[in-house]
């Protein structure tokens, strides 16, 4: 049975460092990122550079270079960094990936569902300017 919300700890990790450089006014590098996530450098550094090909983090190298968001962080939202790791989010109301069941109305009505919708719903609402400015409270 699939999970509600498919998410690796790859995408985790993109989630937590792109809010962590929405905090941030100048590059940072990837061991500074690492440090700061207690992640290995080699993952993290994995990471941004697929937000990078999806152009929601710019890229610079030598010794004032690191990682930056491409876009301010009021037009950057959860669902863009989500959905640029993991491809699009699940909305369907079934948990099985292959049709398995045969019922006409799923046991669980429509919360399988209406979860999924509420969570595509604040992933694609929430800005990462608005977390740093829920962190700051």
């Amino acid at each position: 049975m699939a999970d509600l919300l498919s998410m690796s700890e790859a995408t985790a990790l993109g989630l937590h460092a792109a809010v962590f450089l929405a905090e941030q006014r100048i590059a940072v590098s990837t061991p500074q990122i690492a440090r700061a996530l207690c992640a290995s450098q080699a993952h993290v550094s994995k990471v941004l550079q697929r937000l990078v090909r999806a152009e929601l983090l710019g890229s610079r190298r030598g010794p004032n270079g690191g990682y930056t968001l491409a876009k301010p962080p009021r037009e950057v939202t959860l669902l863009d960094v989500y959905q640029a790791l993991e491809g699009p989010m699940r909305r369907g109301g079934c948990l099985f990936l292959k049709a398995t069941c045969n019922r006409q109305a799923c046991i669980l009505g429509s919360l399988v569902e209406d979860v999924r919708q509420d969570v595509f719903d604040r992933f694609r609402s929430t800005t990462l300017s608005d977390l740093v400015d829920a962190t700051r409270r």
